[in-house]
Formats: structure tokens, C-alpha cells, sequence
């Protein structure tokens, strides 16, 4: 038995104008699903980095991308002197940096800056 006839009758129906418009719509879904899964927060954690290298000050304890651990001697334009023995100061584009080591401090003071933030936001979601 062949099944090219039933087969044939079942495609000839399908109009082309439903499937087009179910094909945008996914297609916009998947744009939807990239920006906020992938590019938004890559922007979002290339803006933090611009702002942590544009803070940068001397006294600063900072790791390399390549892994070595320094405090900051001087700063330049583009560049980063860091201090990482007694006698022994490297140059570094600000771009290595990979991050800086805050002090107990002022992570302490961070963490509980935070959960101010997150009580004002439970507040204003319960009202």
C-alpha cells in the first residue's frame, strides 16, 4: 500500500501564511532568549570591569590575569605599575587586571550596603 497519496493531501492543505508568522515568532523568541541570557549580561559585567580598572588607586591589591598577585605602586593612563616583591615592580596594561582584592572592611560594609538594598526591595514588592 502507498501512503504518496495521503501523504500529499495532508501537505496541500498546510497555508503558508500560518507557518511564515509562526516562523517570526520563534525567530523573535530566540532574539529574546540571546539578549537576556547571553548578551545583556556579558554587558553588564563588561561595564563592572571598565568601572573596577577606572578605580584603580595605589594601595590596591590586585591579581594579574596571568595570576600574579600585587599592590598597586602608580598609576597611568593605560597602564599599571604594581609592586610584587621588595624590589620588584612590574608594568602592566590596565586591562590585565583582573580583580582587585578589597580589605575585610570593606567587604563588610559591601555585604551589609547589599542587604540594606535587598530590604528596601522586599519592602516595596510586599507593598
Amino acid at each position: 500500500m502507498s501512503y504518496l497519496p495521503l501523504l500529499q493531501a495532508a501537505t496541500s492543505n498546510v497555508s503558508t501564511t500560518g507557518s511564515f508568522s509562526s516562523l517570526i515568532v520563534t525567530v523573535v523568541l530566540m532574539i529574546g532568549i540571546f539578549y537576556f541570557f547571553l548578551i545583556r549580561p556579558q554587558n553588564k559585567k563588561q561595564k563592572e570591569m571598565e568601572k573596577m580598572l577606572a578605580a584603580l588607586k595605589k594601595g590596591d591589591k590586585v591579581v594579574t590575569i596571568g595570576g600574579i598577585h600585587g599592590v598597586v605602586s602608580s598609576t597611568k593612563e593605560k597602564t599599571v605599575i604594581l609592586k610584587v616583591d621588595d624590589n620588584v615592580k612590574l608594568e602592566f596594561n590596565r586591562s590585565a587586571i583582573a580583580s582587585v582584592d578589597k580589605p575585610e572592611a570593606e567587604k563588610k560594609a559591601d555585604a551589609k550596603a547589599e542587604a540594606k538594598d535587598e530590604k528596601k526591595e522586599d519592602k516595596k514588592e510586599n507593598k
